[in-house]
């Protein structure tokens, strides 16, 4: 039997967390789950919110489902998210957005992938202070990350039918750093000739994914623009409480609820479990247990349809428990 690493962790992750699993089981997605506390729960227990057992655990199983948790802002420890990344070296954070039915959103027809550098860039954190009241915050591209992060996406487009890919940037500006992430892109693209490519400023692409969302197919960004738009294109289809994530890396694969902590309505039994359980649908793709998940697929668009069964986030009565006991019904 499979086993995973599972990370609760903070707020309402575990409440959402359970409710996941309640699903996968349900779909007959039998597994056995590795426990493990990181974030707030982590740094009590163990005086670091990402202990070495984690990254042994998932290092191990190669498959770990993580809940949201806490990063502070302006101070404290660093983001678990980050670290997760760097310790494993997992290089392509994988996105998609689409439009749901039944779920309320401005556009429809919407359907994007986002595929993230994952490992470095201006995200990265790499700063210091020169001199008292001056920060310097260091934005590396290099060659290897920018090739295996394109030959992701293409592989990705390859094998899931998709038709374009948009690499996204500002090499108008940033010429060297940003210039060499545009032209692996295009190097890599040669190798895939039945999939289109072309590239957008990050700017002018921000404004054409507000006009026109349903033109796009996969883009494929750097690691600071790549968080930024992830988020964007979660706006499009009705926030960031109904798309899933992923990092994907040669040790495996953490998938992700990409939705905060949430601690003002933790244990109140009002989360929106709806996009990690998207991201366990995720994770049985990637380990190629397609039957559940095209299962619990068709269950969360059934349960989505009925008003009354959604969250209250998206304009329903449910609470955590009882969306997913309908989520749970409709899988028969």
């Amino acid at each position: 039997m499979t086993t995973i690493t599972l990370l609760p962790g903070d707020g309402i992750g575990p409440e959402v967390t359970a409710a996941t699993v309640r699903v996968l089981e349900a779909a007959g997605a039998k597994f056995e789950w590795e426990h493990h506390a990181a974030g707030a729960e982590a740094l009590a227990l163990h005086g670091d919110p990402l202990p070495d057992d984690v990254l042994e655990s998932i290092v191990r199983n190669r498959v770990a489902l993580k809940g949201p948790i806490t990063t502070p802002v302006g101070g404290g420890f660093q983001s678990v998210n980050v670290r997760l990344r760097r310790a494993l070296d997992l290089y392509a954070n994988l996105r998609p957005a689409r439009t749901l039915p039944g779920v309320p959103s401005r556009f429809s027809g919407v359907d994007l992938v986002i595929v993230r550098e994952n490992t470095e860039g201006l995200y990265s954190g790499i700063e210091h202070e020169v001199v008292p009241g001056v920060i310097e915050s260091l934005k590396v591209i290099t060659e290897k990350a920018s090739l295996r992060v394109a030959q992701y996406a293409f592989e990705y487009a390859r094998s899931h039918g998709r038709k374009r890919v948009t690499t996204v940037h500002k090499a108008n500006i940033l010429k060297l750093g940003d210039g060499l992430f545009l032209d692996c892109a295009r190097r890599t693209a040669a190798a895939y000739p039945e999939i289109r490519h072309d590239d957008r400023i990050i700017d002018n692409l921000c404004m054409q994914l507000v006009m026109r969302p349903e033109t796009y197919d996969m883009l494929l960004l750097e690691n600071l623009y790549g968080d930024i738009v992830s988020d964007l294109c979660a706006g499009l289809v009705g926030g960031l409480g109904v798309v899933p994530g992923a990092n994907i890396g040669e040790v495996g694969a953490v998938f992700e609820a990409v939705h905060g902590s949430a601690p003002d309505i933790a244990g109140q039994n009002l989360a929106n479990p709806l996009a990690l359980m998207q991201s366990g649908v995720m994770m049985l793709r990637y380990l190629d247990l397609h039957e559940p998940a095209d299962r619990i697929d068709a269950a969360l668009d059934a349960v989505l349809a009925e008003p009354r069964l959604r969250t209250r986030d998206l304009g329903g009565e449910a609470s955590t428990t009882e969306f997913t006991e309908s989520v749970v019904r409709a899988l028969g």
